[in-house]
Order: structure tokens, then C-alpha cells, then sequence
């Protein structure tokens, strides 16, 4: 049991490292925060993604546990939840070392197939309907919807100087082409600098760019938090399973792991998300935060296992494209490494397996 438990914490570490950051990968690459700031905030919201997920994502901690994958009794033999979660482990951490933007949740399906065919038997029918096909069709859903959402909103996200309330006689005074109404009407005025200091005595004044800043930040908290709702249980599952721990323990144990990984070692992926991939302005990135989280919410609520590294990169992707910024070079090696991570990943469970039960 100390076992397991000091190796399923270490992926929770590599899950925090490889996966924390991405929700401020667009806010980091905008610049509108330091790195040291925006992980720190990632952490913050992923601390509080992991405690919701106890009430919102229980569906999740049960699919990952092996049941109906595999046999119930080799879920309840320890050597196979540790080959498991020592495969994705090492997956997860290889590729946080070469700055590779991977899944957890996809490193985790490997383990769980390479530890179940080490253990005797795989259902390939629960694999591919339950596990694999939300895993693949995600990041398309998401790179859609990040194209559609830049091209249908991104204009009129346009970052302006300024937003004035003022009275319709007041922009008449200095300036006629800003007339807006009868006199004494209270208008909105979303402008350029230049115009805005043509206005006369406004109601008030803000920055807009200074707003769509903050929004932009609580979008990527938004991220945050739905990617540790969805993953949390995903890896507090190995405990349970394992009886290594019961309650709130796993998911406790898990977030901390998580955000201790997420603060020591985010760095290498974050530079390939904030700025190899796609660095988005600050309207485009509040657009593919808002898919991000939307989708990864709404899966961990329906127990549909995707993973936020591929609704995320999707999103970022589809927006990229739309506003012709994509690296579509750096794209393809993220892609590369989806595709090895599941192989990878299982061949090292199944090799733990058999070194754990020989």
C-alpha cells in the first residue's frame, strides 16, 4: 500500500508538472501576467478544481479504477494499479523533460491497457467506447469551435483604449462624428484613445484593454479548475482502488502532489504552449479559454474522460488557425507525441507488471 501510494502521487506530480499551466498558457503568452504570477495562479485554481471534483466528477474516480476493463480481481491486486500508475508516471514525466504537451488521461488509458494485458485479459470494447473515443474526438470538437468562436467573435473583441458612459450633447460638443443620440441620452462609447479625448466631462471611463485583461485571466482560472476537476479523480482512482486510502484522502493527497509538480517543474511546457505553439492576444486566448473549460466541464460532468491537453491545444489551434498565427511546425510535434504516448506508456506498465509480479 506505501507503495502504490508513493507512486501514484508521483504521477499526480507529473500530472501537475505537465498539465497545470496550460489554462495560463494563453495568458502567460499574451504577457499579460508573468510566468512566476500566472503559475501561481494556476495553482490556486487547480487546488479548487480538485476539491470540487470530490462532489462534481465521482463518475470518474469509478471509470478509473480498471472495473469493466479489466477483471475485478486483478483491480484489487496492487501490482496492477502500481504498474499502471508507475507506466503513465515515467510517460508523463519523459515528456515534461523534452517540454511536450501530453495527457495524463491518455498515458493513464495506456497503462491501464498495458498492465491489463501483462495481467491476462483487456475488454477492448469498454477501451475504445468508454475511454478512446471521447479522447479522439475532443480536440477536433475543440479546434472547431475555437475557429468558429475566432471567427464569429474575435472582431468584435478587438481590443479598443477606452469605453465611455456619456450624454449624447456631451459628444456633439467636440467631435460631431461621435453624435449618438438625442441630448441628454446616457451612451456607450468603445473607442480609440484619440477619440476618447474628444469626449466631453464622461459619466465614467475605463480601459478596455485593462478589462478584457482580467476576464481573460479569470477565463484561464476557469481552465484550470476544469482540468483538475476532470483529472483529479482520475488519479485519486489508483488509491481507491488499490484501498490504499479511503474519503477524501486521494483526492486531498492528489492535489497536493498536483500543485507541487505544477509549481517546480511547469516551466518547459508552458514555454511550448505560451509561445512555440500560438501566442494569442488577449481576445484570442479569452476565446480558447472559454471552449477549454466549457468542454472539460462539461465532460467531467457526463463522466466522459477527454483530456484537457487535447480540448486545449484544440482550441488554441483553431483559433491560431483562424487568425493565420498557428506554428503549424511546433503543432506537429505535439501531435507526434499524442500519438506515442498511449504505446509508450502501456509497454511501461506492461514491463512493470511483470517485474512487480515475477
Amino acid at each position: 500500500m506505501v507503495f502504490i501510494l508513493a507512486v501514484g502521487l508521483a504521477l499526480a506530480f507529473a500530472n501537475g508538472a505537465n498539465d497545470t499551466f496550460k489554462g495560463f498558457a494563453t495568458v502567460w503568452g499574451a504577457r499579460t501576467l508573468s510566468y512566476r504570477v500566472a503559475v501561481l495562479w494556476a495553482a490556486i485554481a487547480t487546488a479548487a478544481g480538485s476539491a470540487a471534483s470530490i462532489v462534481l466528477a465521482q463518475g470518474l474516480t469509478r471509470q478509473f479504477s480498471g472495473r469493466g476493463l479489466v477483471a475485478d480481481t486483478v483491480v484489487a491486486d496492487p501490482n496492477f494499479l502500481t504498474a499502471v500508475a508507475a507506466g503513465a508516471a515515467i510517460t508523463v514525466l519523459g515528456a515534461t523533460r523534452l517540454a511536450l504537451p501530453i495527457s495524463t488521461t491518455h498515458a493513464l488509458i495506456g497503462g491501464l491497457f498495458g498492465a491489463g494485458l501483462a495481467a491476462g485479459a483487456v475488454n477492448v470494447g469498454v477501451l475504445a467506447a468508454l475511454f478512446v473515443a471521447p479522447l479522439l474526438l475532443s480536440p477536433l470538437l475543440s479546434a472547431t469551435l475555437g475557429f468558429a468562436a475566432q471567427a464569429i467573435a474575435g472582431p468584435r473583441l478587438v481590443q479598443k483604449d477606452c469605453l465611455c458612459l456619456v450624454e449624447g450633447e456631451g459628444v456633439a460638443a467636440r467631435g460631431g462624428s461621435l453624435a449618438l443620440s438625442r441630448a441628454g441620452a446616457v451612451s456607450a462609447v468603445v473607442a480609440h484613445h484619440e477619440t476618447c479625448e474628444r469626449i466631453v466631462h464622461p459619466h465614467l471611463r475605463f480601459s478596455v484593454g485593462a478589462i478584457l485583461d482580467r476576464v481573460h485571466i479569470a477565463s484561464a482560472a476557469s481552465v484550470c479548475f476544469a482540468r483538475s476537476v476532470n483529472d483529479t479523480p482520475k488519479l485519486a482512482a489508483l488509491l481507491i482502488g488499490a484501498q490504499a486510502w479511503g474519503g477524501a484522502g486521494p483526492a486531498a493527497l492528489t492535489a497536493v502532489a498536483m500543485v507541487a509538480g505544477g509549481l517546480l517543474f511547469s516551466r518547459r511546457v508552458a514555454e511550448t504552449m505560451s509561445i512555440r505553439l500560438n501566442r494569442l492576444d488577449s481576445s484570442q486566448g479569452l476565446l480558447a479559454n472559454l471552449v477549454t473549460s466549457t468542454l472539460v466541464l462539461s465532460a467531467s460532468a457526463f463522466a466522459l474522460p477527454v483530456s484537457t491537453t487535447h480540448v486545449a491545444v484544440g482550441a488554441i489551434s483553431g483559433a491560431g488557425a483562424r487568425a493565420q498565427t498557428l506554428d503549424w511546425s511546433a503543432l506537429r510535434h505535439v501531435l507526434m507525441s499524442w500519438v506515442a504516448t498511449l504505446p509508450v506508456a502501456a509497454l511501461c506498465a506492461w514491463l512493470a507488471f511483470r517485474g512487480l509480479a515475477g
